[in-house]
């Protein structure tokens, strides 16, 4: 095969610092798999990307030896743990006999859409969080729950992944919002607090019923030091008249892990670079883009706006391996269907080279959650107390 313009810069930039993967251009099966996204000439890294990373790829840790996924099932609101088979990234066992590990007690009293939050600055490898939608559907419809939805977000914290405590119920959003759907959270060094980020339509002041025309679904955001009080909320990304929800975001650090024996191998703390995966609720597709400078930096859409990685499917997750430099993984809910299905990549800055991943070892039925990779020390606690 010949060598892609990828290829070409990568070794320009450096020969030694790094080892990328052949690209992978196979496709996956067409029965019962999403829509592929659009292949485009241009929809690999630019030159100009790849020299802003220095010449590397996300590193591999040795140190971390399986993957901890928080998730909710089918229809059931409440928050399951799986945990990986060892390193293998598309290979899960349930934990605590399948039943839930955390059973929301406020709110509506349901919880989907979990997303596990690592601590940093002071916090990293000794505090996590776990934040979520306050969202039962099945006391509710999906019209209603748009309108006159909860405007909190569920959290809950732990200092080793097995005791869950202090579960709260954070309002984010005033009351022209229709909802908060998907919370998730990430350490911004440059401020030296989490960004929480989420999803939410608006009505004017003036209607109080939420009866009339809403805007667009927006991503929003607030930071926070404590997962208690919350600055302002602001609107991170906008796709007028489009609809967007379902952000998850993956930091590409240029460097090594900064101490946080917990981090995967692109680290928060010293990340300039990201991948934002999210879902165009309007034409039902998930798509990625990237910073190069930073969470509120220049955002590119790798293949133009018509570009995605899937349709038919929301709620990615997206985190790197373990084991292998460069190397990412995403799950994708067929909300339609039997829930979360993985994906792979040794392009992950492109929307069109993720294939899908072995399902043989994958349960089914997972839905909308997050990944968190774990060490030798937290894998093991986690099978003492929940098995594994």
């Amino acid at each position: 095969m010949a060598p892609t313009l990828r290829d070409a810069v990568h070794l320009a930039v450096s020969v030694v610092l790094w080892w990328w993967a052949a690209p992978v251009w196979s496709r996956p099966a067409t029965s019962g798999t999403p829509v592929p996204g659009k292949h485009q000439s241009l929809d690999f890294c630019s030159p100009a990307m790849l020299a802003q990373l220095g010449g590397r790829s996300p590193q591999a840790d040795p140190s971390l030896v399986g993957y901890l996924t928080v998730v909710f099932l089918g229809a059931d609101p409440y928050v399951y743990f799986y945990l990986s088979d060892g390193n293998n990234p598309v290979a899960y066992k349930a934990l605590n006999k399948g039943q839930p590990i955390l059973r929301p007690t406020k709110g509506t009293g349901g919880v989907r859409d979990p997303a596990i939050v690592k601590g940093g600055g002071d916090e990293a490898g000794r505090k996590w969080y776990i934040v979520g939608t306050d969202l039962d559907i099945g006391k509710t419809n999906w019209g209603a729950s748009q309108r006159t939805g909860s405007r909190g977000i569920f959290v809950w914290e732990s200092t080793d992944l097995l005791t869950w405590t202090d579960e709260r119920l954070a309002i984010v959003e005033d009351a022209t919002a229709g909802m908060v759907w998907a919370p998730e959270a990430i350490w911004d060094p440059a401020k030296g607090q989490y960004m929480v980020y989420w999803s939410s339509k608006f009505y004017p002041a003036s209607d109080t019923r939420h009866a009339g025309a809403p805007t667009n679904t927006r991503i929003r955001y607030a930071y926070t030091a404590d997962f208690h009080t919350f600055s302002a909320p602001q609107t991170f990304v906008d796709k007028a008249p489009r609809d967007t929800i379902d952000l998850t975001i993956l930091p590409w650090a240029a460097g090594s892990p900064s101490g946080n024996t917990t981090a995967p191998g692109a680290d928060t703390e010293t990340a300039s670079t990201f991948l934002r995966f999210m879902k165009d609720e309007t034409k039902k597709n998930v798509f990625m883009e990237y910073s190069t400078t930073g969470l509120f930096g220049t955002w590119t859409r790798p293949g133009g706006d018509a570009a995605f990685i899937a349709s038919g499917v929301e709620g990615p997750a997206a985190f790197w391996d373990n084991a292998v430099a460069g190397k990412a993984h995403l799950l994708l809910d067929f909300y339609g269907g039997d829930g979360y299905r993985p994906y792979e990549s040794t392009q992950p800055e492109s929307n069109s080279a993720w294939t899908a991943s072995s399902r043989a070892a994958f349960p089914k039925n997972l839905r909308h959650g997050s990944v968190l990779p774990v060490n030798a020390t937290q894998y093991a606690a986690l099978v003492a107390k929940w098995g594994g």
